[in-house]
Formats: C-alpha cells, structure tokens, sequence
C-alpha cells in the first residue's frame, strides 16, 4: 500500500537533485563563459577565405592580416577554401563553433548567391553574424592582349558579330564579375558566354594565357597583371571611375547605360557568436582600416577602405538579397 507513494516521493527527490545540479551548473558555466570572452582572443583565429589564393579576396584578406594580428595579439591563419562560388568555404564557417576563432573573409558574393543556387546548405542572413565591411571596390573588365579589342564598343561589336567567339570568365557562379557580364549582356545585347572558375587567380591566369578572351573580376585580383601590360584594362562596372586606374572608363562613360555593380569585402562570424567578441574583432578592424598605410595599399588595389560597425553591414547584406534576386530574374541569370 505504500509503495508507489515512497516511489513518487523518490520521484521527486531525484528531480529536485537534478534540478539543482543544472542550476548549479548554469551558474558555473555563465561565469566561465563571460570569462573566455574577456580573454578572448586567446589563441589563433582562422580567416577562412572561401576563393583560391591570388584572387581579390585572398588579396584584401592578406593586406589586412597583419595589422589585424598586432591588433588583435594573436596570430591570424588563412585558410583558402575555394569552390561551388563561395559557398564551400562559406559553409565551412556557418557550420564552426561560434567562439569568434572561424571568421570568413568573403565578398559580396555572399549576398548574391541565393539569387543564382536555390539550395545553398546554409542561410546567408541567419547563420552569420556580421562583424564589420572592409572594402568596397569595382568590377573590371580585362581583355587578353592578343585580343583585337581597346573599348567596350569593340567587344560590343565583335560579339555580335561573331557570337560564338566571345567569352568572359568570373571567378565563379554567383559572384560580382558573373554579375556584371551578365549585366553588360542584357545591356547590350552582345552574346557571351560565362566561363566560371573556382577564384581570381586561375580565372587572370586562362585568361593571360588565352583560353578565355576576357575577364570580369575584382582589382585586386588583376591590378598586378594590368599595370605589367599582360592583360587591357577596359572598364570599370561602378558609376565612378577607379583610382588604381583612373584612365579606364566606367561602364556608363563606355556608352553602356543603366550599369552599376558595386564590390565590397566584409568579415563575418556564426550565429549566436557572443556581441562582446564581435565588438573586439570590430574594434581591431576599424584599427586597422583607419591606418594611412593600409588605406593605401587598398587604393594600391583600386579598393576603398570601409569599416564601421556590424549593424551597417548588416542593413546592406539585407538590402542586397533582394537586389541581387530581381537581377537574376531580369536578365535570366543561372549557375552554369
């Protein structure tokens, strides 16, 4: 008769001693947590890079790392991760430990990509905190310098006269450069076929070589090989024309109307990474970015430097998803 009365009593009794030990524990694990984050950071920190060395993102991350260390007081480690036009790498990063010591380095690729792979294995805006935009910067347009063409108006005109002949090669499927040619062909009308490549580096490096005849992609990515006279700058896909090469016309003053396709290369961490990390590695870019020798190495690279806080960089990473998936829609935009 009193036997299921003693087991409900045990019940209890066990429950209030589990209760107690996840109390216990939920007070001992808040004060630790806040401790790692006032040590923070305590170790390396991984820049992931989701695009092959040599490219302009690799290029930007590379210009920054090492302020971005002496800032920080911990060595910073890049690890190229190209492929499936950023999304490998990127991945790689909504998948880490929110700890602050996996940061992708990305371009605004990250914002076009929903618009060009229906089914990307993470959510561009939920699974990322934003921590700060570094640089903005134009697309180019480069030609091979075998190639017969010295403006916009001759590639326009070949084009269309031979439409198998004509190419253009990006650094992948979904990013600016994919972007802006596909642009300038709804603009214009000229037939050209989209070459993708897994980064910047091998995309310059067929398109010096001759395998493809032209080429659009960040500055970074291509100032070296313009300013040697191995690849013909033609254009510049922004409103106003780049300081890295002020002789070369934008797009618009190329007689392309309606064309503009802004770049920018920003830092991001996981979701749930904690505010007060964010707020450090925040704080370390700015530092960075407002030092008169990396703002010139980035002009060096026909890029702008940024900063700011991770709420702006937020507000245009929600602006653009949108932008970018009305493009698609409009001028039929598709991963090859």
């Amino acid at each position: 008769m009193h036997t299921i009365p003693r087991l409900s009593l045990l019940s209890r009794q066990s429950r209030s001693v589990w209760a107690l030990a996840l109390a216990t524990l939920f007070m001992l694990a808040a004060p630790m947590a806040a401790q790692a984050q006032a040590a923070y950071p305590d170790k390396p920190i991984k820049f992931v890079v989701p695009y092959p060395p040599g490219g302009g993102t690799d290029v930007v991350a590379r210009i920054v790392q090492q302020r971005l260390q002496a800032a920080l007081g911990q060595p910073i480690v890049i690890d190229n991760k190209g492929g499936a036009g950023g999304s490998l790498g990127t991945d790689i990063v909504a998948k880490s430990a929110p700890d602050g010591y996996t940061v992708l380095f990305t371009l605004s690729s990250h914002t076009i990509n929903p618009a060009i792979f229906p089914k990307l294995p993470f959510d561009t805006i939920k699974d990322f905190e934003p921590v700060g935009l570094v640089a903005s910067l134009p697309q180019l347009l480069a030609a091979n310098m075998a190639v017969p063409v010295r403006t916009v108006a001759d590639v326009v005109a070949q084009a269309k006269a031979a439409p198998d002949k004509f190419s253009f090669a990006s650094v992948g499927n979904g990013s600016p450069g994919h972007l802006a040619g596909e642009l300038m062909v709804l603009r214009t009308g000229a037939p050209m076929a989209h070459i993708p490549y897994r980064g910047g580096g091998p995309a310059v490096t067929d398109v010096m070589g001759g395998q493809v005849p032209l080429l659009w992609v960040s500055i970074p990515a291509a100032a070296a090989q313009v300013k040697a006279g191995k690849l013909r700058a033609l254009a510049v896909s922004t409103t106003k024309r780049s300081p890295a090469f002020p002789d070369v016309p934008t797009m618009q003053e190329a007689g392309v109307a309606d064309f503009e396709v802004d770049s920018w290369y920003a830092m991001l961490v996981p979701a749930k990474t904690p505010r007060p990390i964010i707020e450090k590695l925040n704080k370390a870019l700015n530092t960075v970015l407002a030092e008169p020798a990396i703002r010139a190495q980035l002009i060096e690279q026909g890029a702008d430097a940024v900063g700011g806080t991770p709420e702006a960089l937020g507000k245009v990473i929600a602006a653009e998803v949108p932008k970018w998936v009305k493009l698609a829609k409009d001028a039929n935009i598709k991963a090859d």
